[in-house]
């Protein structure tokens, strides 16, 4: 039977505290570190060489949705009723609101060091050390809103330009692509319009902190984020339906600067060893409230 992924801002109050501290759990006994090292491992840029499984490429909405899905299996090993919940940034967009309030993710960083002093994932309550980054920052950090360079959350016309793209992916396949739902989603801009940051990046870029680069993982933020974007892939394929298909659909052909760097639909996606198509539906597994 699904379980199900329920908006923040509707979890009760034993609903928060039970995902507290299967978190805290998690990173006492050092299985959360490694879901920071996971990922840092697989933060692959354009600029770089070798195969873009998780960022800037077609793979990014399954990487991630299998990613969730292992932090979601070693939470319920704590505690079974725990699922991750997802914050609907369209709609709860002030520094105060959900998710960053003291029973749930805690607030906003101090000036001017940034340190997350409130909610259970503060440094001084001595929970949540910062052991794997590319700083040698032992505390968690935000800077909601970006105080010094104001920012604003992305709008719900925002992400409803990304769902209407009826196409899940264009060549190159990369950063630079202005058509297609995943990078409309995952949200690199070309700068022409001086918005070099839309929906997922600019959601990263508006909490700061710990939440920039590829160490991101070490906010709790991070994932009640990313169910929200992996919220949005499942309302693209209901909303296109039939066409709502992975692309490419064959790896990029030989003399294409592309091949070797983006996964196929029915190539294996590392470092699990499943294909995209495996899990563009996850229905039977959970669903969102």
């Amino acid at each position: 039977m699904a379980y199900v992924r329920k908006n923040a801002g509707k979890l009760t109050r034993e609903e928060r505290r039970r995902f507290v501290n299967a978190l805290l759990e998690i990173k006492r006994r050092g299985v959360y570190d490694e879901f920071v090292r996971l990922h840092l491992a697989y933060y692959t840029a354009d600029g770089e060489e070798g195969l873009r499984a998780a960022h800037m490429g077609p793979s990014f909405l399954p990487w991630h949705r299998r990613f969730l899905l292992d932090l979601e299996a070693a939470l319920q090993r704590v505690d079974p009723s725990v699922t991750v919940p997802y914050w609907d940034w369209t709609r709860d967009r002030t520094t105060t609101s959900t998710p960053w309030t003291d029973d749930l993710l805690g607030g906003n960083g101090r000036s001017p060091d940034r340190q997350v002093v409130s909610g259970p994932f503060a440094h001084a309550q001595g929970h949540w050390p910062i052991r794997v980054g590319v700083t040698d920052g032992v505390f968690l950090t935000r800077d909601l809103g970006r105080a010094r360079d104001p920012i604003t959350l992305p709008t719900k016309k925002d992400l409803d330009a990304a769902l209407a793209d009826k196409v899940y992916d264009t060549s190159p396949w990369d950063s630079t692509c202005t058509t297609g739902f995943r990078n409309k989603l995952e949200g690199w801009g070309t700068g022409k319009d001086h918005v070099p940051w839309r929906n997922h990046n600019r959601v990263h870029r508006w909490v700061g902190g710990a939440m920039l680069g590829g160490a991101s993982v070490n906010d709790p933020a991070f994932w009640l984020h990313h169910a929200f974007v992996d919220l949005q892939w499942t309302r693209w394929q209901r909303r296109h339906k039939k066409s709502a298909r992975y692309l490419p659909a064959a790896a990029p052909g030989p003399g294409d600067e592309q091949r070797g760097r983006v996964v196929a639909r029915d190539e294996r996606m590392p470092p699990w060893g499943v294909t995209p198509r495996q899990l563009e539906d996850v229905s039977g597994i959970y669903r969102y409230a």
